[in-house]
């Protein structure tokens, strides 16, 4: 039972379980303890230690550590922890336990071994983070997080659907490294997990649900969901071509939104689906490099952009805002979250000593020596894209374009400043000392990350889209505009669907329901007298009314005789 309890995941969801019973005043501080105990047990777990349990005819591996599980864990469990400290504010029930567990979930996908372990946590996560949407509790929300819960439905039905298929084709549940052999069970399962990366043109349900999240549940969704995707790719898809192309289609259309997008949490969402991009193509051109580069830039990126989500809770909470079209002039009195959140920018930008800076260029270089030119090109055209929107567009008009903030400015609790400044602080550790990071990665590749033509090509990129910035500025100031995705198609068509599938449905079984009842009760009269029926004549008085009884009788025994071989027929 104890070895049980030190499964990451599982210490997770019993603590969530535990804050329950917890009073008020300590359950923030107690949640804090869950990420440190996993931190350390992540940390002194050798490779190829497991914990296995028996189910069925199946040896299920609820817990096996080699190096890849163990940096996405030691990430998980420190952003974890970050996210705690963030929220120690917080004193909402139902977001604590669900942000822990949710955590647990990503943890518990992280270290399994079997693919039922896996698809059971995977579910954990998809409702324990559509709690986290829902707890602003405003129709806006309550609708968000429908649609995102739906998503989710789809993700993990397709990766079941593809467990199951497999585990009929050989017999085995362990996870391991899939051939590239598009079968049934393979393409499900790359389907499902394809779902929870938000690969186009899966990925509206992130744009649409993180925005509208709360301030401190943005913060646990912007690392665990799509990084946990990136895990199971690179376990199980390494290699396979196709994710390149997914990968390149990701990269722009996400940067592209963020470009156009108003909204500073949309930005950031968009701008993960960029990011997650990056970490695809890696997984598909599949070499040592390409894959320890997928791995540093997902650890990079849970850094980096929940410090820049942790930023725009900060604005979120002192001005009750996140569009860019009601900020501006607040670089007086929000200077140090314009601090903060510029080493985020800085990070994702791909900035000499910031983190970003190792893994952009480990990846797009890994492109590069695997002779992918097409997309070495289309990751440095994304760059562009990025700094402009994150780097540029975001901070200046949301702190700058005006002389000084009217509204009312909240003060920021000191605990969101403790967390985003060890969350900045580990962004920078990471860009000055890269072997720290790259010393974790689950092979050993040689990069230095340090040499000339690598500053050169940085540089000309952060000048050219700066002039570009500078002389577009005011055709990229926001307006209140709604920006329409491929997801406005589908809620095009939710009306027609709706109406055939749901509303004319019902009518369908009211009309059969209403059938049914009219049958049975006119069988029950008529056989409370059974001889009205038989011989309607008897009653010479009521001959009419007998007459029309025995005809609703034998017209209710045709429809019922109908309706039994209509049951048989589809039923055998």
């Amino acid at each position: 039972m104890i070895e049980i309890l030190t499964i990451p995941g599982i210490l997770f969801i019993a603590g969530a379980l535990l804050l329950t019973l917890i009073p008020q005043k300590l359950r923030s501080p107690l949640f804090l303890l869950f990420p440190l105990l996993a931190f350390v047990i992540i940390w002194m777990r050798p490779d190829g230690y497991q914990v296995t349990t028996a189910f069925l005819d199946y040896e299920l591996i609820l817990m096996q550590t080699d190096s890849l599980s163990r940096v996405f864990g030691l990430i998980f469990s420190f952003i974890a922890l970050g996210a705690g400290i963030y929220a120690y504010h917080l004193k909402d029930l139902g977001q604590q336990v669900n942000a822990l567990a949710y955590a647990g979930g990503a943890l518990g996908v992280t270290f399994a071994g079997d693919l039922l372990t896996l698809v059971i946590f995977w579910e954990v996560m998809a409702v324990t983070s559509t709690w986290l949407i829902w707890a602003r509790r405003t129709p806006q929300t309550d609708a968000a997080g429908m649609r995102y819960l739906l998503y989710h439905i789809l993700g993990g039905g397709l990766l079941f659907a593809g467990i199951l298929w497999h585990l009929a084709d050989t017999g085995s549940l362990a996870v391991v490294t899939l051939t590239q052999a598009y079968t049934p069970a393979n393409v499900l399962m790359l389907l499902g997990v394809g779902v929870n990366a938000a690969a186009v043109p899966f990925h509206t349900w992130l744009a649409d649900a993180y925005p509208k999240a709360t301030i401190t549940g943005s913060i646990f969704m912007s690392a665990f969901t799509t990084k946990t995707a990136v895990y199971v790719l690179i376990r199980m898809f390494p290699g396979w071509e196709i994710l390149i192309w997914f990968g390149a289609v990701m990269t722009l259309y996400g940067v592209f939104y963020a470009v156009i997008c108003k909204d500073i949490r949309e930005i950031l969402s968009y701008h993960i689906v960029s990011q997650v991009g990056y970490m695809i193509v890696a997984i598909g051109i599949g070499t040592e490099m390409a894959l320890n580069g997928s791995t540093a830039h997902a650890f990079n990126n849970i850094l980096y952009k929940t410090l820049m989500f942790m930023a725009a809770g900060a604005i979120l909470y002192s001005v009750g805002s996140s569009k860019m079209s009601h900020l501006g002039g607040l670089h007086k009195k929000l200077r140090w979250v314009l601090l903060l959140y510029m080493v985020g920018a800085f990070s994702i930008s791909g900035i000499p000593l910031f983190n970003g800076f190792v893994s952009k260029g480990l990846t797009i270089s890994a492109a590069g020596y695997a002779g992918n030119e097409t997309a070495m090109l289309v990751l440095l055209l994304a760059s562009v894209g990025t700094w402009l929107s994150v780097g540029l567009k975001l901070p200046y008009f949301t702190w700058f374009n005006k002389q000084d903030y009217e509204g009312e400015v909240k003060p920021v609790p000191a605990n969101m400043y403790i967390a985003m400044g060890i969350t900045a602080a580990a962004c920078l550790f990471f860009g000055v000392w890269p072997q720290a990071l790259l010393g974790l990665m689950p092979f050993e590749e040689s990069y230095n990350p340090f040499y000339l033509y690598h500053f050169v090509e940085v540089t000309q990129i952060l000048l050219m889209t700066f002039v570009v910035f500078w002389l577009l500025k005011k055709k990229l100031a926001p307006e209140l505009v709604t920006v329409l995705d491929i997801d406005w198609f589908f809620r095009k068509a939710a009306p027609s669907v709706r109406s055939l599938f749901v509303v004319k449905v019902d009518r369908f079984y009211d009309r059969t329901e209403e059938m049914i009842l009219a049958t049975t009760g006119r069988l029950a009269k008529a056989f409370e007298n059974p001889m009205l029926w038989l011989n309607p004549f008897t009653d010479k008085k009521n001959q009419a009314t007998s007459y029309s009884q025995a005809m609703e009788v034998g017209m209710s025994f045709i429809l019922l005789t109908i309706l039994v071989m209509l049951l048989w027929f589809f039923l055998i």
